[in-house]
């Protein structure tokens, strides 16, 4: 019974990709909070939204969005497994958290919200609050989660479906978001707008 208690050198190895990603969230929640986000919205319903064009999308811990933060982690299960083929599920995962705390920066920078306003339908997003933030954070983990039980195979239509999905709902999707940051396309803003 006392040997099972113990920690053995494998169990202390194996919190090392946790231990990083807490380091992680804690730095990227700093840094939001630095650039002017707040910490949490003052909204009645702080843990998920539905509206996806209201005041509280992007406030809410989860909102629509958080969809697209799942598929994140399918297209990072991808990228990862064709780099990083031998490499732990646990290091996968601290490494998709890192790569999508990085984006999480840069999408909350006033430079690529500005964008948002000016090539995308979000005419008045002001930036993610911080919970919101470490929400998406989540949905890019457990999306990576998901692709890597499913397989790529299985993962491909269940990223295509949940695409599919997200137009119908909220007119708006992970692969409409990219181009319309990249590359803005009137016709698309048009019919985002007029839903």
């Amino acid at each position: 019974m006392r040997g099972l208690l113990r920690p053995t050198k494998l169990s202390r190895k194996n919190l090392w990709p946790a231990f990083l990603i807490l380091a992680i969230l804690i730095v990227t929640s700093w840094q939001l909070h630095h650039q002017g986000r707040l910490w949490w919205c003052s909204c009645r319903w702080f843990l998920w939204t539905s509206d996806a064009w209201g005041s509280q999308t992007s406030q809410a811990f989860l909102d629509p969005y958080s969809f697209t933060h799942l598929l994140h982690g399918f297209a990072f299960a991808g990228l990862l497994l064709l780099l990083t083929r031998r490499m732990p599920t646990a290091w996968r995962l601290c490494l998709a958290i890192a790569m999508e705390a990085v984006w999480e920066v840069i999408e909350n920078s006033e430079f690529v919200i500005q964008r948002y306003r000016k090539a995308t339908a979000a005419l008045g997003y002001h930036g993610d609050s911080v919970l919101n933030s470490m929400g998406d954070i989540l949905c890019c983990a457990v999306g990576l989660l998901i692709a890597r039980r499913l397989g790529w195979l299985r993962s491909l239509p269940v990223f295509l479906a949940t695409e599919i999905v997200l137009l119908l709902w909220i007119r708006d999707s992970l692969i409409l978001e990219i181009i319309m940051l990249i590359h803005p396309v009137d016709a698309i803003k048009a019919w985002q707008i007029a839903h």
